[in-house]
């Protein structure tokens, strides 16, 4: 429900009827509307294990493809409501909302740095921040496939695929030959 409707237009009584439970049962569990929504906004965010994920030893174009693939089955599941949480759209300017959101996104980026083979760049905020950049292209694409329609599955595959491999061949080797590269901490921004 709070993929297809705004967060303030969800009743905590349509959450219980829709769910098949007691209002009650949804209080005693989250104890409130956006205790519940925040819950959300953590499972729609949370990766996969690594172990569920197979990403193949060959080329990097193999991996990319592979590692775009996994991205948007991830999406795919989750569909609109997937859409409305890493957009912000949920319930505004919330500063827990952002810190969850934050906390998965630094986690993403250490993911895909593991995922494309870089695992050892993981604490280097320039390459970080690249791949923060590109899950805001993931985020965009993803919305204009699952919820306005203008991209297809295959043709949000391939950009997002050229990119990623841009981004391995290209962007971090240019990256780390011409400038030095300073370490931080996991969730030191």
């Amino acid at each position: 429900m709070f993929g297809e409707r705004p967060y303030a237009a969800v009743s905590t009584a349509e959450l219980a009827q829709r769910a098949g439970v007691a209002r009650g049962l949804i209080n005693h569990y989250f104890g409130n509307k956006r205790d519940l929504y925040l819950a959300v906004v953590r499972r729609m965010v949370t990766l996969p294990r690594q172990d569920k994920v197979s990403i193949p030893d060959g080329t990097p174009g193999e991996r990319v493809d592979a590692i775009v693939g996994w991205l948007l089955d991830t999406i795919a599941e989750h569909g609109t409501t997937w859409v409305k949480v890493t957009s912000h759209e949920g319930v505004g300017d919330d500063p827990e909302v952002q810190q969850i959101l934050d906390q998965a996104d630094d986690a993403a980026a250490e993911r895909m740095l593991v995922m494309i083979g870089r695992a050892e760049l993981a604490h280097s905020a320039p390459l970080r921040a690249l791949v923060l950049a590109y899950a805001g292209l993931v985020k965009v694409a993803g919305r204009e496939w699952i919820t306005r329609g203008t991209l297809t599955r295959t043709q949000v595959h391939q950009l997002l695929a050229d990119t990623l491999l841009t981004m391995i061949t290209v962007t971090i080797p240019s990256v780390l030959a011409t400038e030095p590269i300073p370490s931080v901490e996991p969730g030191e921004r």
